[in-house]
């Protein structure tokens, strides 16, 4: 199964603390808005997205169709087919993709200690 580009959306308190804080770690700013209340930072292959006030937990985020610089890829498993995957193997999905759709695309499934994983297919 290709899940695509990782990284880990943060839920921040403060966004400015937080870019500070990753700039210091070596990260710069590659997308993102602060009127819009996040970020999106990367370090060589390492992305972390910085959300402020969107969700009350951190999210590991896989995004199926993009390496880490959010370029297109020309073979990728669909969201929508690692969904089938998924559900084959009986792992409980929070949240489905329409089956009947094309394109972008996203998916919610718990760990088993209950960190939230987000498949998200922008493409």
């Amino acid at each position: 199964m290709k899940l695509g580009a990782f990284s880990i959306s943060l839920s921040v308190k403060d966004l400015n603390a937080s870019k500070l804080f990753y700039e210091n770690l070596g990260f710069t700013v590659f997308a993102g808005d602060f009127k819009m209340n996040y970020l999106i930072m990367k370090n060589e292959n390492s992305l972390i997205g910085l959300f402020h006030g969107m969700f009350e937990k951190n999210i590991l985020t896989f995004n199926p169709g993009w390496d880490e610089s959010a370029k297109k890829i020309p073979q990728f498993d669909d969201v929508r087919e690692i969904q089938r995957t998924l559900k084959i193997k009986h792992i409980k999905l929070e949240q489905e993709a329409d089956e009947k759709s094309t394109g972008p695309a996203s998916i919610v499934l718990m760990d088993p200690d209950g960190n939230a994983i987000l498949i998200d297919q922008h493409v």
